[in-house]
């Protein structure tokens, strides 16, 4: 039976080397070993492989038909050796690999898609890759080691499971979209307690915990409920009829048609706290990935009144 051990990749090396040179002196002298040692270590080379792989000439060393075929093998190895080397000092320098990213809803509105354009144009040679999804099965993907980097919120119920690495991105404000007839479209920012009285339209089912729930109850009042939209997108269009208002994540900003007014919150307004979740041992392209998510700035396409 080949003793596997035989093939070590010391082993391929030197055996290369004495294939390329033709000589064990000439080899030695490359790799920094005895000429013994070389001629010992491809001894116990022929012993594993059953039989010689060296003629032993008058002047140096020539394969054998079965050293020929081991030295094929040996190269093909030693060059798919050196290609996951390039590849992997590439994944842990930043400049190659794949990078996924997980992200909620909302953050794919802008957040994430304008920081992976940034990302691709320093690191062109990074695959990418997009999962969506809420936050705490981002979280569960990412210990699983599914992602590379996730961008998750505190929203609705808190950061309830557990990440090697937090890093605090920004605070997403809750804004006001209004039809651009509303009596308040004119105002630069709104009072929540004067919204008291208008129809709100909503995407979560009834009975779910919401900002809009928690913020109107801190403001005095409760929130009147009107028409219930599936996709928090397809709210707007019942806003621009004018049969209702309703709030939309400064993250998402970018999505508001620009019939639609936006306006900041004064006072109790509502926020959640957006973060990046990474593993203990992140990725140098998802630092840098983190980096610039932090560098984002809100981009807001609404029309002002």
């Amino acid at each position: 039976m080949t003793d596997m051990n035989a093939f070590d990749t010391g082993a391929l090396i030197l055996f290369d080397e004495v294939a390329r040179s033709g000589s064990f002196t000439a080899a030695a002298e490359l790799l920094g070993y005895t000429q013994s040692a070389v001629s010992r270590r491809v001894a116990a080379l022929e012993r594993a492989t059953g039989g010689p792989l060296f003629e032993r000439l008058a002047r140096g060393v020539r394969l054998t038909p079965a050293g020929v075929s081991l030295h094929r093998h040996a190269i093909a190895v030693l060059d798919r050796l050196e290609r996951a080397s390039e590849e992997l000092a590439a994944i842990h320098g930043g400049s190659g690999g794949t990078l996924r990213v997980g992200a909620f809803a909302t953050a794919n509105v802008d957040l994430v898609p304008m920081t992976l354009k940034r990302f691709a144009e320093r690191r062109p040679n990074v695959g990418l890759r997009l999962v969506e999804g809420l936050t705490n099965r981002l979280i569960e993907r990412l210990r699983a080691g599914a992602l590379d980097v996730a961008v998750i919120s505190d929203y609705p119920a808190g950061l309830t499971a557990e990440c090697d690495r937090i890093v605090p991105l920004r605070e997403d404000r809750l804004l006001v979209a209004l039809p651009q007839s509303h009596r308040l479209a004119a105002e630069p920012d709104v009072d929540l307690r004067d919204l008291a009285d208008e129809t709100w339209i909503e995407a979560a089912p009834r009975g779910q915990p919401t900002l809009l729930v928690t913020a109107c109850a801190a403001a005095g009042f409760t929130p009147r409920s009107g028409l219930r939209v599936a996709e928090w997108t397809g709210k707007f269009g019942f806003v621009a009829a004018g049969l209702g208002v309703t709030l939309v994540p400064e993250l998402a900003a970018r999505a508001v048609p620009a019939n639609l007014v936006l306006r900041p919150l004064r006072g109790l307004a509502p926020a959640r706290k957006v973060y990046a979740a990474l593993p203990e041992a992140p990725l140098a392209a998802a630092q840098e990935f983190v980096r610039l998510l932090g560098e984002w700035q809100v981009c807001t396409t609404a029309t002002p009144a």
